[in-house]
């Protein structure tokens, strides 16, 4: 690969080695990642683009039901020959080592709050019970104690000239 303008392509198929991610969603020990892979040579390096595929697994943020999260990250890299401070990756005996890209792009990727559905209506806030088996309830409102002072105020009682 140190001639510029070389391209190979390669796809691999691995088990995550670790959990990715300590989120609420995470990609688990052992879940299948999928890699396509294409590195360029360049003068400076190996410009290194893929594709990963995988499946994150969680709780919703709402109704803490379990969820099933897609992940497809697309990764472009330089890897240098030389190492250097201006690039962060290097080429060591002719290999580039992707584990700690792959995994950055994989954990940033990841929802902050995955939810189970758009809509999902989430927990009632004084039974605990998920709002999605009794779709006709509604949630009480629940007023500010603080605020009770105001109850009694109407919008008669502001009119001018009254």
């Amino acid at each position: 690969m140190h001639r510029p303008g070389e391209m190979r392509e390669r796809a691999f198929e691995f088990d995550s080695p670790e959990r990715l991610g300590e989120g609420m969603v995470a990609v688990q020990l052992g879940e299948n990642i999928v890699l396509e892979v294409r590195m360029e040579g360049l003068h400076d390096g190996i410009l290194v683009s893929a594709e990963v595929e995988t499946t994150a697994v969680g709780e919703c943020v709402r109704c803490l039901d379990p969820v099933s999260v897609p992940v497809q990250v697309e990764i472009q890299e330089l890897f240098a020959y030389s190492p250097d401070e201006a690039f962060d990756f290097a080429v060591h005996d002719d290999y580039v080592d992707l584990e700690p890209v792959v995994r950055d792009a994989v954990v940033l990727a990841l929802p902050f709050q995955p939810v189970c559905r758009p809509d999902c209506p989430g927990l009632d806030p004084e039974t605990g019970l998920k709002l999605a088996d009794e779709p006709g309830r509604a949630p009480r409102e629940v007023l500010d104690p603080r605020w009770s002072a105001l109850q009694d105020f109407t919008n008669d009682t502001n009119q001018p000239g009254a």
